[in-house]
């Protein structure tokens, strides 16, 4: 004897098969997507050493864009002067993938970012080492250490990465990262 069910009904058997199906899809795709899902933002903390000023911005890794530029821009404003300037996304893009490439959850420790051409001037002319056309002036430049990164080591992971100018300053203790041409120093 053979049961056939009406069309669009489930007999039993069918039923149990088809829940099974989907509960091994969810049991399936759920470790999947939730191993994905953490890998879209990264969020990185910043400490101004001049300012004492502390930011957490989520950095969107598919967009390649951080939220809260605004609050990014005014955090990274010339502190001697107050003024700010747009900063170019793929700096923090950098930052970014320079902290996931050395397998850090530190703060960043913000030495300069945007410098407005007046303080880049009045640098230049009381220290050596200042570039008269400097990346900072177009927020495409920031001198930084990594909290839990020795900076020898950060500046080397940031050369090997290729991503634009580094520069080792041991002395000071900080490297500068910029978006220009690959070139080091």
């Amino acid at each position: 004897m053979s049961y056939h069910a009406k069309p669009g009904s489930f007999s039993r058997r069918g039923f149990i098969t088809a829940a099974a199906k989907i509960a091994a899809g969810f049991v399936i795709s759920s470790p999947i997507a939730s191993f994905a899902a953490p890998f879209r933002y990264h969020t990185l903390s910043f400490y101004h050493t001049h300012t004492g000023e502390t930011l957490d911005l989520v950095f969107n890794l598919k967009t390649g864009k951080p939220e809260k530029v605004k609050r990014a821009v005014n955090f990274l404003r010339d502190f001697r002067t107050g003024d700010v300037h747009q900063i170019d996304p793929r700096l923090f893009d950098t930052l970014c993938r320079l902290q996931m490439e050395c397998g850090s959850s530190g703060t960043f420790e913000v030495i300069s970012g945007y410098r407005s051409p007046k303080t880049n001037e009045t640098l230049r002319n009381a220290t050596n080492g200042v570039a008269k056309k400097s990346l900072h002036m177009q927020g495409r430049a920031i001198d930084i250490r990594l909290s839990d990164v020795p900076t020898r080591e950060l500046g080397a992971k940031a050369r090997s990465m290729k991503r634009g100018g580094v520069g080792y300053y041991a002395k000071s203790d900080f490297i500068h990262l910029d978006t220009g041409r690959v070139r080091s120093w």
